[in-house]
């Protein structure tokens, strides 16, 4: 089985200011979306494929310090909503992200936090 290449992020959609008002069913599907996402798991296996491209679940686990099965029902999760791609080599299952927006809303989000906590320690919060 040959792999999809990722496509660009979100190619021909105007700025997120310039967007209409997201309707009430715009906002259920973004809210499942970040809910996929919000899980520790899933975000260390998301930057954990991003890093190496391409995984099979033993060299995820490995990395993550976690069981196979662990791993193998977070990444079910992610190829079930099409963030994750999969291809046969042999025995082995390799995972793959094959959305770049993924990528960028994971790196978007670390930069967010990172932010906010040396603001909130600047100002001497915990």
């Amino acid at each position: 089985m040959r792999m999809k290449s990722i496509e660009p992020c979100c190619p021909e959609k105007p700025e997120l200011k310039n967007r209409p008002l997201l309707t009430e069913d715009q906002a259920a599907s973004l809210d499942l979306t970040f809910k996929m996402l919000a899980n520790g798991t899933r975000l260390r296996i998301l930057h954990a494929l991003t890093r190496s491209g391409e995984l099979h679940v033993s060299e995820i686990a490995e990395t993550l310090g976690l069981k196979p099965t662990a791993v193998s029902n977070q990444l079910q999760r992610l190829t079930d909503r099409g963030v994750l791609g999969y291809r046969r080599k042999g025995n082995q299952i390799l995972y793959r992200t094959v959305d770049p927006c993924v990528v960028k809303l994971l790196d978007s989000a670390w930069c967010l936090t990172e932010d906010a906590d040396a603001r909130v320690q600047k100002r001497g919060g915990k």
